[in-house]
């Protein structure tokens, strides 16, 4: 068999191997970019290399909320009512914090979807039920309180992603609401509020593609002082201003071979592009998408729908941990 011949036909088998190793089938430039995941579903919270090898798991339920701390410890949920730090070398729980046995809430029926690190000995929890953000130090005791506005409550439903702002404002996800709210982080008197659109359309129940509303999971404040929202099971990701304009926008089939389901996390890069979490959308849709904000067009994309599942509600990038905001 001449050697020209061999040559391409190895070149061929090589092109279609590393075609049906790629996770997803989107633009060519996903192609140079690759990120270290972090992320939870299937039952357990797992590291995933760039290369796609599972390097860290341990066993874990469902959570909302997911950071790593300046000591390499992971702060996330567990059940519904507790807050825990997690040492990935150990894989022991380091420190917990139980808000349905603490801080007058014995006998409530509480939920926890956000929490957060604010210094180093003071964490924020936002409590679903209380209606309320605390913040404790880590022995539990009550340092601050913010009781939040909700006009449909429900311990499951009233608060999702909860974020301090650098101006140490709190700026909240209600859910059921459909509403984002900032809360100043003084007196806890709201300063600014916007309600996701429905955008002409009739909501429809349930949790996957078909359905539709503005049940919003997160939002994050971009350096320009305006809004990202990802508005849940409305598909969507919008950026509005101060004065509460739509400036960008992402909905379920604007991108190229991907539809978008509940809008889950954001992270906003230092480059500019935007990682969003795409929740119950199926085994053929990744479950995460980096889209370069200027151009809408995807950069990479995250599908491990065998290894993860259909309720991936909460990753966060390992390479991008430092800069990124989340």
């Amino acid at each position: 068999m001449p050697h020209r011949f061999v040559a391409s036909l190895a070149t061929l088998l090589f092109f279609f191997v590393t075609l049906s190793a790629r996770p997803h089938s989107a633009s060519a430039a996903e192609t140079s970019i690759q990120h270290r995941v972090l992320i939870q579903g299937n039952g357990k919270l797992a590291v995933v290399e760039p290369d796609g090898q599972i390097s860290w798991e341990m066993p874990w339920g469902g959570i909302h909320d997911l950071h790593v701390l300046p000591n390499g410890n992971y702060l996330t949920l567990k059940d519904t009512d507790k807050v825990v730090e997690i040492n990935p070398k150990t894989k022991q729980i380091v420190w917990q914090y139980n808000a349905g046995k603490s801080n007058g809430n014995q006998g409530k029926r509480i939920e926890i979807h956000a929490a957060q690190m604010v210094a180093p000995d003071r964490i924020m929890v936002a409590e679903s039920g209380p209606a309320r953000i605390i913040e404790i130090d880590r022995e539990g005791n009550l340092l601050k309180t913010i009781p939040l506005v909700v006009d449909h409550p429900n311990p499951h439903t009233d608060t999702r992603l909860v974020r301090r702002l650098e101006n140490g404002n709190y700026l909240v996800a209600h859910e059921a609401d459909g509403t984002a709210r900032e809360y100043d982080g003084d007196t806890g008197k709201v300063i600014w509020e916007y309600k996701v659109p429905m955008f002409a359309k009739q909501a429809k129940g349930g949790h996957g593609p078909e359905a539709f509303g503005n049940r919003l999971f997160a939002a994050i404040r971009r350096p320009n002082g305006n809004t990202l929202i990802a508005t849940g099971n409305g598909h969507s990701v919008i950026e509005v201003t101060p004065e509460k304009e739509i400036v960008w926008q992402i909905h379920q089939n604007d991108l190229p071979s991907i539809r978008l389901a509940w809008v889950t996390t954001l992270e906003l890069l230092e480059n500019g592009n935007i990682v969003l979490g795409n929740c119950h959308a199926g085994p053929n849709q990744p479950q995460l998408v980096e889209v370069d904000r200027a151009t809408k067009q995807i950069v990479w994309t995250f599908q491990r729908f065998g290894d993860f599942g259909n309720n991936v509600s909460n990753t966060l990038l390992l390479d991008q941990n430092s800069t990124s905001t989340r």
